[in-house]
Parts: structure tokens; C-alpha cells; sequence
């Protein structure tokens, strides 16, 4: 029954479709699988995407277009789809691609970004990734739910924990929060332990987990502690879990609940990949869900979509998740019970 679960993907797309295969419509996934820096990356959602593309009954068969480098091959690679007879495109995955694709390809069949538009649109182009900062707005939420009124953000110095912190400011100014303090944390924690506790405030952590788990004992037990997923390594990391203990977050089933309805119907990767790549292996499936959704549905009915990744909405023409709720208890990430899923403003 195990082994059942775990599939071969390999036979369910023509991995270079520049190899003289006739043209025929179906489903472009453009992707970075020959460059050193992105290629892990792109396997990982190559993989997910076509797991889920052999479930689906009577759907378009899916090509893969590989490419070294997006932000150079990434629109003559959308023009070659198209001329195979692409009648939907998935990709590309950076950001740089993204950014090459709008400006300079025309958007003719329904288009799928892995990743954000940094706010531009174009008709037919939409965007889905895993971001970081979606989640920390998420949170803030979250913690707004929890009923907590300041909020004291502690992050490094590096540009992803920048962009968290800021994100989290922002939805935390926006639902009526304060902002009590920030802190830049640069492995001293001296600071961390003169914060005095009041009842209304909570932490924000825009860190990763090695650096929270240098935070969290110089935190006052009295504060409630909040981050993102960046904190989670796996159920299996109970080592670093521990550390970690009642710090509030947001995943996706894939990652949290094994027996969610959405995510038993799809295959795991064989063998089994690092928490990282598993969430890439998650966009994947979803990605595909959607594209399906774009190609052959009606946005107004098939939304939102219950997801490996979360539950998806789409706003303007971005697809936003929300994972689910969580809480490190005894060394594991666990799902509070009762816990709603907060969903994005509209």
C-alpha cells in the first residue's frame, strides 16, 4: 500500500520538446533545470507538477521546456512553447524570469508565474509562489486573532528578514497593531533580555531557526512568540523543535497534516525530499491544479482552492495561500485545535 503511493513521474512529459517532436497542443512547464544554482529547485516543482498532472483524467499531456539561465532564454523559451502548440504555460520560476517575461513577451494563452509580479499585470499572466512575505502578513493576522495589540519585531540583517519584518509591519499597522519596538539581532542577546513584558505585547521572529533558537531563551516566557514558516525543518528536526517550544506559525497541510483531505490524493516524492524541496514539490501540485483551473474552469467556482499549499485565493491576478496555523509543542509542529484558517483580505 506504501509503495503504492510513491510514483514515477518521469513518463508523463517530453523533457525537450526542441528534440523534433511534432507540435500538439498542450501544457508548457518552463523551467530552470540546467542552472547549478536553481536546478535542485526546479526538479523538485517539475516533479510535484507532473505527480499531479497523473492524476488528473482527460487533461492536456504536459512538455517540459528546460533553460540555463531565465532572465536571457526565458521569452524566446515562451515562443517555442507557443509554437508547439502550448495552449497553457506554466513558469518561470525566479524572479528574474518574471520580470524578462512581462517585459518583453506578449501574454497570448493563460500563464502561470511561479513566483511573485512584483505588482504588474498582464491580462493573461498570473502569479503563485512561496512567499515568505505573504506569510509573515498572514501572521500578523493571526496574532491580531490571538487578540494582542503591539508587536516587537526582532530580524537580522539580511535582506529576506528585511522584507519579512517590513511585510509584518505593514499588515500589523494596517489591522490596528502598534509597532513597540524593532530589533536587529546580531548574535547578542543582551538586549533581548531587558524587554520588559506587558500584557498586550507579543514577538515577531523574522528569522530563520538557528537564529530563533539563539532568541527564544532571552525572550520572558510571559511573551507570545510568533514567525513564519522559515522557523520549520520537518516534524523529524525534533532537536530544533524543542528550542522552539510554543513559537506560533503557518505552513502548509503538505508539511502539517498528513491525513488533510487535499493532500492525501497525491503521491510523495520517492525518496523522500528535505523540507525545503517539499514545499517546492507542493507548488508544484498546486500549480498544476491551477493551471487546469485557468485552462479549462471558471475562476468564480473553482475558488478557493483547497491546497497542499494552503487554501488559495486569487487576488487581481495573484494566487494567494494561507497555511494552517501552528504551534512547536514537545517538539513537534502541531495544529492548535479549532484553529482557523485565516484567510486574505479581499
Amino acid at each position: 500500500m506504501v509503495v503504492a503511493l510513491y510514483v514515477s513521474t518521469a513518463a508523463h512529459a517530453t523533457p525537450d520538446p526542441a528534440s523534433g517532436e511534432n507540435a500538439g497542443p498542450h501544457i508548457a512547464l518552463l523551467l530552470p533545470l540546467n542552472a547549478p544554482a536553481f536546478a535542485e529547485a526546479a526538479d523538485a516543482v517539475q516533479r510535484g507538477f507532473l505527480a499531479s498532472a497523473a492524476i488528473q483524467q482527460h487533461g492536456l499531456p504536459v512538455r517540459v521546456y528546460p533553460c540555463t539561465d531565465e532572465s536571457t532564454e526565458i521569452a524566446a523559451l515562451y515562443q517555442q512553447a507557443l509554437s508547439k502548440g502550448a495552449k497553457a504555460i506554466a513558469g518561470p520560476l525566479t524572479r528574474n524570469g518574471v520580470s524578462t517575461l512581462i517585459d518583453s513577451t506578449r501574454i497570448s494563452v493563460p500563464t502561470l508565474a511561479l513566483n511573485a509580479g512584483d505588482g504588474r499585470e498582464s491580462g493573461l499572466l498570473y502569479f503563485f509562489g512561496l512567499s515568505a512575505e505573504t506569510e509573515a502578513r498572514q501572521t500578523a493576522r493571526l496574532a491580531i486573532g490571538d487578540g494582542r495589540g503591539s508587536a516587537i519585531i526582532v530580524r537580522s540583517d539580511g535582506p529576506l528578514s528585511k522584507r519579512i519584518a517590513a511585510a509584518f509591519a505593514e499588515e500589523w499597522r494596517s489591522e490596528g497593531g502598534t509597532i513597540a519596538e524593532e530589533i536587529t539581532f546580531d548574535n547578542n542577546p543582551s538586549a533581548l533580555a531587558q524587554i520588559p513584558p506587558t500584557a498586550d505585547k507579543l514577538v515577531f521572529l523574522a528569522t530563520d531557526a538557528s537564529k530563533a533558537r539563539l532568541i527564544r531563551p532571552y525572550l520572558h516566557l510571559s511573551f507570545p512568540v510568533y514567525a513564519t514558516s522559515l522557523l520549520f525543518n520537518g516534524n523529524d528536526d525534533v532537536l530544533t523543535n524543542y528550542d522552539l517550544t510554543d513559537i506560533r506559525f503557518a505552513d502548509m497541510p503538505w508539511l502539517l497534516q498528513s491525513d488533510h483531505p487535499a493532500v492525501m490524493v497525491y503521491p510523495r516524492a520517492n525518496p523522500p525530499l528535505a523540507p525545503e524541496m517539499e514545499r517546492l514539490y507542493a507548488l508544484g501540485i498546486d500549480a498544476y491544479r491551477l493551471m487546469h483551473i485557468l485552462l479549462y474552469g471558471a475562476l468564480q467556482y473553482d475558488l478557493p482552492l483547497d491546497g497542499v499549499t494552503g487554501k488559495i485565493r486569487l487576488h487581481r491576478q495573484q494566487f494567494v495561500r494561507e497555511g494552517l496555523p501552528a504551534v512547536f509543542r514537545q517538539g513537534r509542529a502541531q495544529l492548535p485545535e479549532n484553529a482557523p484558517i485565516v484567510l486574505p483580505n479581499p
